[in-house]
């Protein structure tokens, strides 16, 4: 077997010398046909390898009931960006890789690379976020309210069922520019609030926090400025571990001694609304530092706010949200979805996040090659979590999904009408009705009411020797099987009213 394998790498390499020396073409194939021939006798198995069918790990695709779900989930959301009168905009699915390097901290390991494609080291987008920020850098914008949905890449361990790809969809809306502190931050919130109501995917909680307030504490707590970072990441997983693992992490991983992790877990316990943040105001350690000073009483002009909007009962303070991102420098929040524990208590736990965000003024003074900062503050919406909860509704459900819009479809009640049902179906087009037929010259008028039966089509518009005599159709109402005649020239005018609350 030795001698086999390096009886074909000597041929292999014949092969590549002989390019390289610009042979003859039939002497190159001649010896490529020897080193297969080569290769089939001592690799015999190499050729029958079985290609399996699949997407790629952590990737799906989407059939059109799923499809369906989605453009009515997209539709609530955009309808509430624009609402808030957000304009969108588009950026590359790769960016240059010196463009995302160092905005991530921890999670930069997640990023795709992809291979030198002449020149340019690419990377994918791991976020929409900061695109936006080079975007506004490179044309020089410094006020915006934009909304961006684009699929982003993450070289991360996907857990489907819970809506953890590498390939998905991230649905962000920002505010960028320089304006009076916490009125956009409000408005972010709101607009969580306002998509997460209309999706009705059940309770939810806001949790807010800043990293001024978190930094302030693990400076009185005494942990060292070089370490602020990691330790957030750990205090980040507080909602998927218990206290005594985030320690264990930062006494163990990380190398904090065990009396600062304590201190620090005084803290992170905290959470309430106003009155919390007005006892942390008087708090003798962080009274001693200005920046937790700072982040607290734009804390609570937020909740003032938050109140005035009427959405503060559902925005929790609360000091272990960390958010892992490097670039945040201000107000962070995040939404979670509630479950109650169990029918005795009234007590709701988190089961996942759905939203989150929070302020950036640093990003885009990155890549300003004078350092010019643009304020920004955004918020993503979970989009894929959202997918998968709705999927478990409707299947839970049994809803019967429509995967097309059509109003009505152009039948025949007799053979020989195929010409007859193409002219009325391109009449019904040029109206801008959502007309189908079936490709069949003489379809069984049974087939065709099956049809609309099976793919939810409200109409049928029927088509007989005596109704083309008379100048009409026959309208079928398909849910009550109620037949009327109508005028031809009416026909369009009472498809639109009988459908105007349809899809």
């Amino acid at each position: 077997m030795a001698e086999g394998e390096s009886a074909l790498r000597a041929q292999a390499d014949l092969v590549r010398r002989l390019k390289q020396e610009k042979a003859s073409q039939e002497e190159i194939a001649e010896q490529v046909a020897k080193l297969l021939e080569m290769k089939a006798t001592i690799c015999p198995e190499d050729g029958k390898h079985k290609f399996v069918l699949k997407t790629p790990k952590g990737t799906r695709d989407y059939s059109p009931k799923q499809m369906a779900i989605r453009e009515r989930v997209f539709s609530i959301i955009i309808n509430c960006f624009k609402r808030h009168g957000a304009e969108t905009i588009d950026t590359p699915v790769f960016e240059l890789k010196e463009t995302l390097t160092g905005k991530y901290g921890e999670d930069s390991k997640l990023i795709y690379d992809l291979k030198d494609q002449g020149g340019e080291l690419l990377s994918l987008r791991y976020d929409l976020t900061v695109p936006f920020a080079r975007y506004l850098a490179m044309n020089k914008i410094t006020n915006i309210k934009r909304y961006h949905i684009a699929k982003v890449y993450r070289r991360d361990n996907p857990a489907m069922t819970r809506g953890r790809y590498r390939e998905f969809y991230q649905c962000d809306f920002d505010i960028a520019g320089q304006y009076d502190a916490m009125i956009p931050d409000a408005e972010c919130l709101k607009i969580v609030h306002e998509i997460l109501s209309a999706l009705q995917i059940g309770d939810f909680r806001i949790k807010v926090n800043d990293r001024r307030i978190l930094d302030g504490m693990f400076a009185v707590c005494g942990v060292p400025d070089s370490k602020f970072r990691t330790i957030c990441s750990t205090v980040d997983k507080l909602d998927k571990m218990s206290w005594e693992d985030v320690k264990n992490e930062m006494v163990s991983e990380k190398g904090l001694s065990p009396e600062i992790a304590d201190n620090i877990g005084g803290y992170v316990k905290l959470h309430g609304g106003l009155s919390q943040i007005e006892q942390l105001l008087h708090d003798p350690k962080l009274m001693q530092n200005k920046q937790a000073m700072e982040g607290l009483g734009e804390m609570k002009l937020l909740f003032e706010y938050l109140a005035l909007f009427g959405i503060s009962d559902q925005v929790s303070f609360d000091l272990s949200l960390a958010r892992g991102l490097d670039y945040y420098t201000g107000v962070i929040y995040e939404a979670v979805l509630l479950q109650q524990q169990n029918d005795h208590t009234e007590e709701s736990v988190g089961v996942g996040s759905v939203a989150g965000g929070g302020r950036y003024d640093g990003l885009v003074g990155m890549f300003d090659p004078k350092g010019r900062k643009v304020p920004c503050v955004g918020v993503s919406i979970g989009i894929e979590r959202i997918f998968s909860i709705m999927e478990q509704k409707v299947e839970a459900s049994e809803e019967k999904i429509r995967t097309t819009e059509t109003q009505v479809l152009v039948a025949s009640a007799q053979k020989k009408l195929l010409e007859e049902r193409l002219k009325l179906v391109s009449e019904l087009w040029d109206s801008g009705i959502k007309a189908e037929m079936l490709y069949k010259k003489n379809p069984k008028l049974l087939n065709q009411l099956q049809y609309c039966e099976e793919t939810g089509i409200p109409l049928v518009a029927i088509l007989g020797e005596q109704e083309l005599k008379d100048g009409v159709v026959k309208l079928r109402d398909v849910a009550t099987r109620e037949e009327v005649d109508i005028c031809r020239g009416k026909l369009v005018e009472e498809i639109k009213r009988r459908t105007c609350c349809h899809p």
